[in-house]
């Protein structure tokens, strides 16, 4: 198995700035939408990686024009107002809940026959609330495995009904799956929604179907309206950076005690993990917004100071704070998370076994995890090809030296070049750069 050595750099000082690929949230809810829109759309600043490019490759394959400039991160798509030109296709997936819920959605409302796998990765995750919901509207499911998963063949109709209920406890993926293509829906629709996981990412989904013409009511969390008529427009659209991508450059700020720059990422982004940077602040971090991006300084120490967190609504970052919060000087409880073990791998798991190997104590909680302060020793990092494991432990690494990321091509998922950005910023701090 192929292996990543992170050495370890804690010592050095300066400021560095780091750039940072296209938001994978918005670039793959960008893609569905400019193909449900009448007109061209073109998306600037969008994201090339691999479950990006699973995405696109759905689309493709379901006779939608797309064409991808990967030099220059643009993709130009052709929308035909959700209308396909092809009635029966065979696709895949891949490993990317984005594309494996939005697109089981859009094909369930669209007449059709499709079969839709994955990769056996996406085989583990839950996509049975949705299902659930869809054939409530209409559809039908052919399970071709176990039921409630991947692989299943799909007979899809435009929806009559004007009432759905959906369970969003194990993702909110389910319920920006189902509002994007809701335009389809021959009477509209009022979606009522069980659960709270994941409000923000459903935040982004609404005001980006707003910026491609589509007002979504939401008289009460419990409650989405899409009106009876209503259509995208084709645009041109900017996608932010990668909030996610940055927190760990940020959480490498906070342990070494040295400032980073994320070149693009600003305060009034609309991604939830944007969140991670006050938590670093309360933790004892400092954070400015500069011209070119939001600058975060560790403690001059790289000590931490501990912290009891809700992290539901930003959970793609509770490895992250898990694989920095053994240098904390108090413990760090992580809460709201229960939903994680459930998504690439069980990352709780992945949390209190990847931390015992580096001897930290850690307690698992109903929802959470509890983690102790020590001082990491290295070890082996096993990834469970969980491209967030990777990355947030490789942070760790920078400190204690001699850590080894196990299958670190898993970054792929979301991050192509995630190990070269380390290794550049990495360099530029030895050698004293200055963003």
């Amino acid at each position: 198995m192929e292996v990543y050595n992170v050495r370890k750099i804690y010592g050095n000082k300066g400021d560095i700035s780091v750039t940072v690929p296209g938001s994978k949230s918005i670039t793959n809810r960008a893609l569905l939408i400019a193909a449900l829109a009448e007109g061209e759309s073109i998306l600037d600043g969008a994201l090339f990686c691999d479950d990006s490019e699973s995405f696109l490759s759905c689309i493709q394959r379901l006779g939608i024009e797309a064409e991808a400039d990967r030099k220059n991160h643009r993709i130009r798509i052709r929308g035909n107002g959700g209308k396909l030109p092809v009635s029966k296709a065979d696709i895949n997936v891949g490993s990317a809940g984005t594309a494996a819920r939005f697109i089981t959605a859009f094909l369930a409302m669209t007449e059709g026959r499709f079969f839709v796998d994955s990769s056996e990765q996406m085989k583990k995750r839950p996509m049975k609330p949705l299902l659930d919901a869809l054939e409530e509207m209409g559809a039908s499911v052919e399970y071709h495995g176990k039921e409630g998963y991947f692989p299943f063949t799909l007979t899809g109709t435009i929806p009559e009904k004007t009432e759905a209920l959906i369970d969003i406890d194990e993702s909110s993926q389910f319920l920006s799956a189902f509002l994007i293509s809701a335009c389809k829906c021959k009477n509209g629709i009022n979606i009522n929604v069980k659960g709270s996981h994941g409000r923000n990412y459903i935040y982004i989904t609404t005001g980006m179907m707003e910026d491609f013409g589509i007002k979504v009511q939401n008289p009460s969390p419990e409650l989405f309206i899409v009106n009876k008529g209503c259509k995208y427009k084709g645009r041109h659209y900017n996608i932010e950076a990668d909030v996610s991508a940055a927190c760990y450059f940020y959480a490498m700020a906070a342990i070494l005690g040295i400032s980073v720059t994320v070149n693009n990422v600003f305060f009034s982004s609309v991604q939830g993990d944007i969140k991670f940077v006050r938590l670093l602040e309360k933790m004892g971090c400092t954070a400015e917004e500069t011209q070119k991006g939001i600058k975060v300084t560790g403690p001059s120490d790289g000590a931490l100071r501990g912290v009891r967190v809700d992290m539901s609504s930003f959970s793609d970052q509770a490895l992250t704070l898990a694989a920095i919060a053994p240098f904390a000087d108090s413990p760090v409880e992580i809460t709201g998370i229960s939903h994680i073990r459930g998504q690439e791998c069980d990352r709780i798991n992945a949390i209190t076994s990847n931390l015992g190997a580096m001897g930290i104590k850690t307690e698992e909680t109903d929802d959470g995890v509890v983690i102790y302060p020590g001082k990491p020793k290295p070890a082996r990092i096993e990834t469970f090809e969980d491209h967030r494991v990777a990355m947030a432990f490789a942070v760790s690494g920078l400190r204690t030296g001699e850590t080894e990321i196990t299958n670190p091509a898993c970054t792929r998922k979301t991050f192509t070049d995630f190990f070269e950005t380390l290794e550049k910023a990495s360099r530029d701090l030895c050698s004293g750069g200055r963003p």
